[in-house]
């Protein structure tokens, strides 16, 4: 059983919004980069007409690519596990803080943390929006 103090995802929403823009680089910036080398690598083995040099960095390409799709899906898989725990606990409010900040760092993070400090509010996950109580 997963026990959480009651309101430590919206006590650290900074650090988990951090957290949340760290898997948006790694998301977004790595595979690009990792891409891109390859790419070049194997632009040199094209040019040194090599065609052992050209099969190796065509492995080495197909590798890197893909390292950056299975990067690119790890912050839908963390948004998938914080979704799933989010359900089966009590306290889901809190847990959505957490999801939204991972998630959506630059958007809805300190709307959804004004809310759920807001008593007679909650989040609304469908819509993401503060909704009446």
């Amino acid at each position: 059983m997963l026990i959480m103090a009651p309101s430590i995802c919206s006590d650290l929403a900074p650090i988990w919004q951090i957290i949340g823009w760290v898997l948006w680089v790694f998301k977004i910036v790595i595979p690009i980069v990792i891409i891109v080398f390859g790419m070049i690598d194997l632009g040199r083995a094209v040019v040194a007409s090599k065609d052992d040099e050209i099969k190796k960095s065509v492995k080495s390409l197909v590798m890197r690519a893909i390292a950056g799709v299975i990067i690119f899906f790890i912050p839908t898989l963390v948004g998938a596990i914080f979704g799933l725990v989010g359900e089966f606990n009590d306290n889901r409010d809190e847990y959505n803080v957490c999801q939204q900040c991972i998630s959506n760092p630059g958007g809805t993070c300190n709307d959804i943390v004004d809310c759920v400090e807001d008593a007679s509010k909650m989040w609304d996950k469908d819509s993401n929006t503060c909704v009446n109580r």
